[in-house]
């Protein structure tokens, strides 16, 4: 609040711009985004359980974290799997003694190939991965929100979701489903006091992106972005984290 010249900071606005005593859930954060969002949350007073299924980073990290006194658990989950996926949420449950007020539907994959190339097995492995995934942990989260009293849910989404780009049409696909799903689950679930969005960033520099993306290609995208470079990955846990707190209470969809 300003009042004249002076600044006043009311009681709770700090509580606003917090998330101290919440719970969170936030898949593949053993590197990059993910990475980034639990430690963002973390630092915001969050506790925060991780999985990835890549167990040695998912060590190393865990490593990392504990040596810094963070509060962060982990799993080790490939989410493509059904049976993984409820498996990682009863482990999420009895961390959290059955409550969990934020989930991050962060892991994704990209094939970056023309369509007519896309072979079923790469388009049932993006499907599973970016779509399937986050809208059943969203359902096996939401007994879990309620018992909370509150939750929020973000998606990692993409620029490519309402822009065509080349040689991503799945995958660009999958990232526009869980735009509408998040339109649809906060249209749904906010007789529950729950939040669903999306953050959609555009090219970021992460190690997916540098497995799949070609100098020429990477190039031509940050070319076609207002500020000619590329994202950094605690540019979108910022984001992220912003959504969950107190302070976006009137955001959702």
């Amino acid at each position: 609040m300003v009042e004249g010249n002076t600044t006043i900071f009311l009681k709770g606005d700090n509580e606003k711009w917090s998330l101290s005593g919440m719970t969170a859930l936030v898949t593949g954060g053993a590197r990059s985004i993910g990475h980034a969002i639990v430690e963002e949350l973390v630092g915001l007073g969050a506790s925060v359980h991780t999985c990835d299924r890549d167990e040695i980073e998912l060590n190393e990290s865990l490593r990392r974290w504990k040596a810094l006194g963070l509060p962060v658990t982990v799993s080790v989950c490939d989410v493509t799997s059904r049976a993984e996926r409820e498996r990682l949420m009863k482990r999420v449950s009895a961390s959290f003694d059955g409550k969990l007020d934020i989930l991050v539907n962060n892991v994704g994959t990209a094939v970056i190939r023309p369509a007519e190339d896309i072979s079923a097995e790469e388009y049932s492995l993006m499907m599973a991965t970016n779509l399937e995934s986050g809208f059943h942990l969203s359902q096996l989260a939401y007994p879990l929100m309620r018992q909370s009293g509150k939750g929020n849910i973000v998606f990692i989404s993409s620029a490519a979701s309402v822009v065509a780009m080349p040689s991503v049409c799945v995958y660009a696909s999958t990232k526009g489903a869980l735009n509408q799903i998040a339109k649809n689950l906060a249209f749904e679930w906010a007789k529950d006091n729950i939040r669903v969005n999306c953050v959609a960033p555009g090219f970021v520099e992460t190690s997916l992106s540098k497995q799949t993306v070609d100098d020429e290609y990477r190039t031509g995208i940050i070319g076609k972005t207002p500020l000619h470079r590329a994202g950094k990955t605690e540019e979108i846990s910022s984001a992220v984290a912003f959504l969950c707190m107190p302070a976006a209470s009137y955001i959702s969809g």
